[in-house]
């Protein structure tokens, strides 16, 4: 893996600027701009509360998956990612992802619903919008779950060939 140790530094780097990124849109931007989307709308009722908690549940999802595709930095680094300590982290992805998945899903059809039900709001824009991301994110879950088993296999395969040598 000493090929990509070129790749490693530059990814990491790129990593640290989107876990801050994600820092303050969970501090500063989602509050901010839902506190104004509930002042502005004072119909909407508890969609505001709704869409917050989707939004901190998915930039918790993100941190979580930045740390751990830092931990698989760390494995391909010290190339020791053919072992199950890697399955692990991948496993976390996976669940961390299906989570925010579930989140953001839940949150579009909220969105969706109030866009549906209310008449000067009906433009199919926005809910053809909200599910094409999230047939994006179904497609990511499930590519994370197929790499996992590819990991899964090479590291099998892996073992073997040390069993053998």
């Amino acid at each position: 893996m000493k090929s990509l140790s070129a790749v490693v530094l530059p990814l990491r780097i790129v990593l640290v600027v989107l876990f801050a990124g994600t820092l303050v849109g969970q501090f500063l931007s989602v509050p901010g701009t839902l506190a104004h989307l509930a002042d502005r709308n004072p119909g909407l009722g508890a969609v505001p509360g709704i869409l917050f908690a989707a939004a901190i549940v998915v930039l918790l999802v993100v941190q979580l998956v930045i740390v751990c595709i830092w931990r698989l930095l760390g494995l391909v680094h010290d190339d020791r990612i053919f072992t199950p300590g890697a399955l692990r982290w991948v496993d976390v992805m996976v669940w961390a992802l299906v989570i925010g998945w579930a989140a953001f899903a839940a949150a579009s059809a909220v969105v969706v619903g109030v866009i549906f039900f209310t008449p000067e709001l009906r433009d199919p824009g926005m809910p053809m919008l909200l599910f094409g991301v999230v047939c994006v994110g179904a497609a990511v879950v499930l590519t994370v779950v197929v790499m996992r088993a590819l990991l899964a296999q090479a590291t099998a395969l892996d073992t073997e060939l040390k069993a053998v040598i």
